[in-house]
């Protein structure tokens, strides 16, 4: 552990322990408080229950904000204000009418209300930390993932678009747009009808001719793709050679 969490964790520890300290002798002057004002033993130690417990839900709030990058409502601040009055109040209240009296009896209650401030500093700081590092994680993530994006498109761009050129000398077939519908433009390579083409090309052509719907037309490029699991673009491409004649003299 270095010297700053360890020195982090003893503020943390030595915090803690002076608001037990002072906890249990604030809890007895609001006890005190509520039994002189005819309230029977169990309500009485109910109320400094409900005067702490406000101001530890009300900081708890404040945490939840701070570790979610929020600044602190209205709400809960105003909670804390007034249970942090409340129980400086009821302490000076059992105090003899004297000044010293009164700093004594008070004491406590400030140091409960000082210390668990403090507490919840240490806990805000470790939230703020967290949510640093966590931000400073998902930046230095993104050129990664940017990078790996591009690397990425290229390899698409020509798996989706381009059959690419085989080692056998057989044509490659470049797609930039293809469409059944008139009037999309698609674009090829010029190859010579005589080179070598794949026979899966060439069986798809023939399968398209041998499978006319009723009204005599072909088969879509989808359609024909879907019959040999291929991408649509190369099933508009086949149509379209096909069409053209590119297909009769090919050698297979």
């Amino acid at each position: 552990m270095d010297s700053s969490r360890w020195s982090r964790w003893t503020t943390i520890a030595a915090v803690f322990m002076l608001a037990v300290i002072a906890a249990v002798v604030s809890y007895s002057h609001m006890y005190e408080l509520a039994q002189r004002h005819g309230e029977p033993a169990w309500r009485a130690a109910l109320f400094p229950l409900s005067v702490d417990g406000m101001i530890v839900a009300s900081s708890m709030a404040l945490l939840t904000d701070a570790r979610h990058g929020r600044r602190g409502g209205l709400l809960p601040w105003t909670l804390l204000v007034l249970g942090s009055v409340a129980s400086l109040a009821a302490n000076i209240a059992v105090a003899d009418p004297t000044l010293w009296s009164r700093v004594i009896h008070a004491w406590p209650s400030f140091a409960l209300m000082g210390a668990y401030e403090l507490l919840m500093r240490e806990f805000r700081i470790d939230a703020h930390d967290v949510r640093t590092a966590n931000a400073d994680d998902e930046q230095a993530a993104r050129p990664s993932e940017a990078e790996s994006a591009a690397s990425e498109a290229p390899a698409q761009a020509e798996h989706e678009g381009v059959l690419s050129h085989h080692v056998d000398g057989r044509p490659r077939l470049h797609v930039v747009e293809a469409a059944d519908e008139p009037g999309v433009a698609v674009t090829t390579e010029t190859v010579n009808p005589s080179d070598a083409v794949p026979r899966v090309q060439i069986e798809a052509w023939h399968w398209a001719l041998a499978n006319r719907h009723e009204d005599g037309s072909l088969p879509t490029g989808r359609e024909i793709a879907a019959r040999f699991d291929h991408k649509d673009r190369w099933g508009r491409l086949i149509k379209q050679w096909g069409q053209q004649g590119r297909f009769d003299q090919a050698v297979v």
